[in-house]
């Protein structure tokens, strides 16, 4: 628990001269309890700002009025790097950071409240990769942010655990909300649209922290993604077909409920395990223990995106045309195609039975059989097992 110093004192820095200077001598001076005001303005910056101070706050006032712009930037990796436990972020903006925006790197206790990322000049591969980057973290709270035009994702958490995303607005990235290697995650009331993909939840090999896990997704509408992707050359998201509502893949223990997933060109729900081939002895790339329920689904399939990576091609090819609302690749252990996945283990769908479904048998698709493919959700019936809620510890 943190506990506010006696000599902990509220820093002011307005507008004006040299403004990066003041304020990074600012961030470099804090101490234990301190608050940094950033006064209403628009300030220009040609190097990336930093902190490493614990237990401070630093506020603007509001992510409209207080604006931290990154367009002549000409030195740094991001735009505001943090790398200190128990920090506040809220209020302000960072527009146009020539890579990241805001990074957080191995911060226990990191609250972004009331932010925005964006790159102005529209969807281009040039812009910064992320918009929101807390990694290798613990204690993760976004609330109420917004993020434009990110290359990769708009708000991404990789390698951490106890993450909520509540409250916030991801569109015109590639991905909008992205969770990667993270184990437990609360994703929730938040607005995905007009991205390439709306919500990933993402488990990839050759990382440090792998087998993502307890992971839920509820009250999102992921709506309208229709961005063409523009992910750099290489990004494992541009393999992502545009029209895609959510997607999971190679995690465990999901729960996807209560999102209303509509709109969305290609598909509106993808499971799918990981694909490509990797070296990592470690890397378990399917999808287990996920549940479906509850949500609300509109119209999909409408316009796929036949010309990005290999899902929605295949997914056209073996729908002809028709494609699901929610599609699950089938693609299991060898020795669980033979003898069957546990039942422990088992895709749990529980959705109205008007919402469409196709998942692929592995063997027969690769083999030509005939009918290689299931459209029918009855044999996915099963018991609900709700998973925890995510706590943050305050501070």
């Amino acid at each position: 628990m943190f506990t506010l110093s006696i000599n902990s004192k509220e820093i002011i820095i307005e507008a004006g001269p040299n403004a990066h200077e003041r304020l990074q001598e600012a961030m470099i001076l804090m101490k234990d309890g301190d608050t940094l005001i950033i006064d209403s303005g628009n300030y220009i910056f040609e190097d990336s700002l930093s902190l490493d101070v614990d237990n401070v706050t630093i506020k603007g006032k509001g992510m409209n009025e207080t604006i931290l712009d990154f367009k002549d930037q000409k030195t740094g990796a991001q735009g505001l790097l943090v790398t200190s436990d128990r920090v506040t972020l809220e209020g302000f903006s960072i527009m146009d950071a020539k890579g990241d925006a805001l990074k957080v790197i191995g911060s226990k206790g990191i609250n972004m409240i009331n932010l925005k990322t964006e790159w102005t000049g529209g969807p281009k591969s040039s812009n910064g990769a992320y918009g929101f980057y807390p990694v290798e973290s613990e204690d993760v709270l976004i609330d109420g942010c917004i993020a434009i035009g990110a290359s990769d994702a708009g708000i991404y958490v990789g390698q951490s655990r106890n993450i909520i995303v509540r409250n916030s607005i991801a569109q015109y990235n590639v991905a909008g909300i992205e969770i990667e290697n993270s184990y437990y995650a609360d994703v929730y009331n938040n607005l995905a649209s007009h991205n390439t993909a709306g919500i990933l939840v993402f488990d990839l090999p050759d990382l440090p922290q792998q087998g993502g896990h307890h992971i839920r997704v509820f009250d999102n509408k992921a709506i309208d993604n229709d961005t063409d992707n523009f992910a750099p050359e290489g990004n494992i998201v541009g393999e992502v077909p545009r029209g895609t509502g959510i997607i999971i893949m190679a995690n465990s223990d999901v729960e996807i409920f209560n999102n209303l997933i509509s709109g969305n060109g290609t598909v509106n729900l993808s499971i799918v395990s990981y694909g490509d081939d990797t070296d990592d002895k470690n890397y378990y790339p399917h999808p287990k223990r996920i549940q479906v329920h509850n949500n609300n689904y509109g119209p999909s399939g409408f316009d796929p995106d036949l010309e990005t990576g290999d899902l929605a091609k295949a997914l056209y090819e073996i729908s002809d045309g028709n494609m699901p609302d929610i599609f699950w690749d089938g693609v299991l252990p060898l020795s669980q195609i033979i003898l069957g996945q546990p039942k422990d283990e088992q895709l749990i769908i529980d959705e109205e039975i008007s919402t469409s479904f196709l998942t692929i048998s592995p063997i027969r698709y690769m083999l030509g059989f005939s009918e290689p493919i299931k459209t029918s959700k009855q044999e996915f019936n099963g018991t609900i097992s709700p998973l925890n809620s995510v706590v943050i510890e305050s501070f």
